[in-house]
Order: structure tokens, then C-alpha cells, then sequence
């Protein structure tokens, strides 16, 4: 059973300020002395960034798309493990779930599976009394709980009083206002805000005016009381190393060892760089936590700043980032580069997502990459969103061929020629996409390896036999 006091902080829509709130309500209650945590449903990768900083923890993803149903409630036990209380920031708007699956990923799915009552956040402005037919329609669609509002960008003393007195024509509590506040906003570009490992500094410094701001905004004792409303779960927290340990069960003994903090003799761990930093800041933390599971000895490299791999480097993992934004740099670091793409000839096992694969062409714009791959990619006005549900081409380090698996995909870029090297993926309606060849397995599409802890088990299996 996980009896840890929670809320859900959902809006109509995007834009409404979820993130402002979830951040300052994480930082403010911080600051109060208490051990937080903050989730994010979705697919998202910038948010729970702002999260950790906030919260002193890893920030983490609650997907019922990519996971599964049955794993949200262990992931947020697993991610809420000692803390007193946990925000989960939800993505668009509250029902708002895979296209053409009802409300399934929504907002309003993870709440129910959680059992968690919502916190609605409203952007006001522009609006007075007729944000009671809004937030009455809210509660009365679909079956979550809605505590109360968070009331954002509201202009004066005398529309806060309009607002709350509608909300209380419809019983719904106004638990915080918000005024406009632009001192507080993040800044964005093509694929969303600019991530909090981009602008750490001021990153901070943004984080701690949310705290403030919101500390003096909302009810923060009020808020606590909402979350520990929620009710026991039942549910046992996620375990990497039990992960593994289904998967592949001849790995018991390191990765036992490893998950009991006894270190597996050092030739038995072979070493798993991760990209890191400004340009490969997209990952889920259980994809280290299950390598290190794996019995792999995992260390980053920050392909901007590191001119090496790590000293005995036997595979490496790339997620997602903005190589597009940092390529200067990393056409600069030709010394890295040079040895990825020797690392790579030998057959190590190379996994790669979106900005990995990036990385590992020819060029990005012109701009001289790895050249693991035979092609070449560019940016592009269109952008490519949405669940895949895709299956295996191609045996591969990853995984075996014809396996099943749902991913994401999110960019603004094309590789081309497409030929030439076995694919990675088919899906319905889509080309073949991705590439394999010798250890390679290089893709657009994002996974959740909590769902599939066989691949963590396959690369640290094969770079252990190097």
C-alpha cells in the first residue's frame, strides 16, 4: 500500500499555467521544510526538469500510453518513496488523452488510476463570471474529483472578487490567485520551453520566484489538506533491479548486488555512457536506473564539453535534446565525434532516440556530425508528434525482432536517404523508419524503457560480452 498525500494539477487547456503552479506549489512547500515530488503525465521531458530543481528529485513521467496502466501507480510509488507529499502536473487539457482513445494518457486517466483529487488551474484572463459555466462543466464531465481552483492571471482586486464569487455560485473553492506576473515566465522555442539544463541559473532563479510568488498566492495549507484526501493505493513501488531480474533471470546475481549497493566485481560491469547535458537533456531516470540494474556501470558524457568517452566506454545511450541548437559545439568537439564513430565501427552497442539519431549522421544542417549513419538531417517548418504503435524490423541491440512496443515521437527534422541500412521500425500509416546496422539501433522514436526493461538488459548483456 502507498500512503503518500497527492494532487493532481490539471487545466482546460494548454497554456492555463499548470506548469507555473505545479513548479511554485513543489518549490513553495519545499521551502516549507517538506520532501516533495513532482510527475508529469505525458511524454513531456522539459517540465519534470523544473520539477527536480524544485523538489531536490529526480522529476518523473506518468504515461498510461507507454507504460501501461498497470505500471502508474508503481512508477509514482517508486518516485514518491519517502517524500510527504507529491504534485502531478498533468499535460493539456484534463481530458485530454491519445487521439481517438477517449480519455486514455489523459490528465484525467493518470488521476483516476492514482486516486487523486485535482487542483484546476484557469487562466482568467479575459473572462469574469463565466468562468463558473467553465468550471462547472469540468466537474460535471467524466468521473475525477475536483477540489477546488487555482485561479491565473487575474488583473485586478475587483476581478478576483468577480471570480471567486463565481466559483462559489458552482461550490468549487478558489484555493489560490495568481496575478500577472511576467517576471515568472520561462522561455520557449520550437519544441516547447527551453530546458531548465539549458539556463541553470536562471533556471534557479525562476524556481525560487515561483515559490515565492505562490507561497504568497495560495493557500498552501488548504492545498496539503486536498492532497492528503487521497486514498491509500494498492499498489508495490517499481524496482529496477526486480525488473530485470523478470526479464532476464540470469542476471540475479549483479544485479542484486548492485541494487543491495554491493558493487558486482568491476570487470563484470561493463561501462554505459549516457548523453547528458545542454543537447541530450531528454531521458526518463529509470532508463539509468535500469542499466544500472543490468549491472552496467553507468556514466554521462556531455557531447558539448566532453572531448572523450569515458574511459572504458563498451556501449553508449543518446536520448532526445537540441542538437539543432548546440550544433556549432558539436561539430566543434571533433575529437568525440571521431571516436563515437569508432566506438560504433567495432559493433558496441549503440542506442540512440530523435537527438541521438541526429547526432549520429553525416550532418545536421550542413553541420558535420558522427557520420555513424550513411545520411544526412535537417531541420524542417513541420512538426512530427503523436503515439506510435510500432513493431520491430530488425533484429537488433535494442530488441528482437517483431516486437511490439508503443513510443513517441516529437520533432522538426527529416533524415535522408532512408535506404541502405535495415530499419528500425514500421507502424501503420508510416514508412519504415529508423536505422540498424551491426550494434546500431538508432530511431526517432522515444520509449519508456520501464515498459520494455529488456532493453536494458539486452545492451549491458551485450557490452558486457565486449
Amino acid at each position: 500500500m502507498v500512503a503518500v498525500p497527492r494532487l493532481v494539477i490539471a487545466a482546460p487547456g494548454s497554456g492555463h499555467g499548470k506548469t507555473t503552479v505545479a513548479t511554485g506549489l513543489l518549490a513553495a512547500f519545499a521551502a516549507r521544510g517538506l520532501r516533495v515530488a513532482g510527475f508529469k503525465v505525458g511524454p513531456d521531458y522539459i517540465d519534470p526538469g523544473y520539477h527536480a530543481l524544485a523538489s531536490g528529485r529526480p522529476g518523473r513521467n506518468l504515461d498510461p500510453v507507454l507504460v501501461g496502466e498497470d505500471l502508474v501507480a508503481p512508477l509514482f510509488a517508486h518516485g514518491a518513496t519517502g517524500v510527504d507529499l507529491a504534485v502531478v502536473e498533468g499535460v493539456m487539457g484534463l481530458y485530454d488523452g491519445r487521439v481517438g482513445a477517449g480519455d486514455l494518457g489523459s490528465t484525467a486517466h493518470v488521476a483516476a488510476l492514482l486516486a487523486a483529487p485535482v487542483l484546476l488551474v484557469v487562466d482568467a484572463a479575459g473572462q469574469s463570471r463565466s468562468v463558473a459555466a467553465l468550471v462547472h462543466g469540468f466537474r460535471s464531465f467524466g468521473q475525477v474529483h475536483i477540489a477546488g481552483v487555482i485561479l491565473n492571471r487575474v488583473g485586478s482586486d475587483r476581478h478576483e472578487q468577480v471570480l471567486r464569487d463565481a466559483c462559489e455560485e458552482v461550490g468549487t473553492p478558489v484555493l489560490g490567485v495568481l496575478r500577472r506576473q511576467p517576471s515568472v515566465d520561462t522561455p520557449s522555442r520550437h519544441l516547447g520551453l527551453v530546458p531548465a539544463v539549458e539556463r541553470t541559473v536562471e533556471a534557479r532563479a525562476s524556481v525560487a520566484a515561483l515559490a515565492t510568488l505562490v507561497a504568497a498566492s495560495v493557500d498552501l495549507d488548504a492545498v496539503a489538506a486536498v492532497a492528503r484526501r487521497a486514498p491509500a493505493l494498492a499498489a508495490d513501488a517499481w524496482s529496477p533491479a526486480a525488473a530485470v531480474r523478470a526479464v532476464a533471470p540470469g542476471l540475479d546475481a549483479d544485479a542484486g548486488s548492485v541494487a543491495a549497493g554491493r558493487c558486482a566485481p568491476t570487470d563484470r560491469r561493463p561501462v554505459v555512457a549516457v548523453a547528458a547535458g545542454p543537447a541530450f537533456s531528454f531521458g526518463y531516470p529509470e532508463t539509468v536506473e535500469l542499466l544500472t540494474a543490468a549491472g552496467a556501470e553507468v556514466r554521462t558524457v556531455d557531447p558539448v564539453r566532453d572531448e572523450r568517452l569515458p574511459a572504458g566506454t563498451a556501449a553508449l545511450v543518446v536520448g532526445g535534446g537540441f542538437p539543432e541548437v548546440y550544433a556549432g559545439e558539436l561539430t566543434a568537439n571533433a575529437g568525440l565525434r571521431s571516436q563515437v564513430a569508432a566506438v560504433a565501427a567495432t559493433g558496441a552497442p549503440v542506442v540512440a532516440e530523435c537527438a541521438g539519431l541526429l547526432w549520429l549522421c553525416r550532418t545536421l544542417d550542413g553541420a558535420p556530425m558522427c557520420g555513424v549513419l550513411p545520411a544526412d538531417a535537417r531541420m524542417t517548418p513541420r512538426l512530427t508528434l503523436g503515439y506510435r504503435d510500432a513493431v520491430a524490423l530488425t533484429d537488433s541491440v535494442a530488441v528482437p525482432v517483431g516486437s511490439r512496443l508503443t513510443g513517441h515521437e516529437f520533432h522538426r527534422t527529416e533524415v535522408s536517404p532512408r535506404a541502405g541500412v535495415a530499419a528500425a521500425w514500421g507502424w501503420r500509416g508510416g514508412a519504415p523508419e529508423g536505422f540498424v546496422t551491426a550494434g546500431v539501433h538508432a530511431s526517432y522514436l522515444h520509449l519508456h524503457w520501464a515498459a520494455r526493461p529488456q532493453i536494458a538488459a539486452r545492451l549491458v548483456a551485450a557490452a558486457r560480452r565486449r
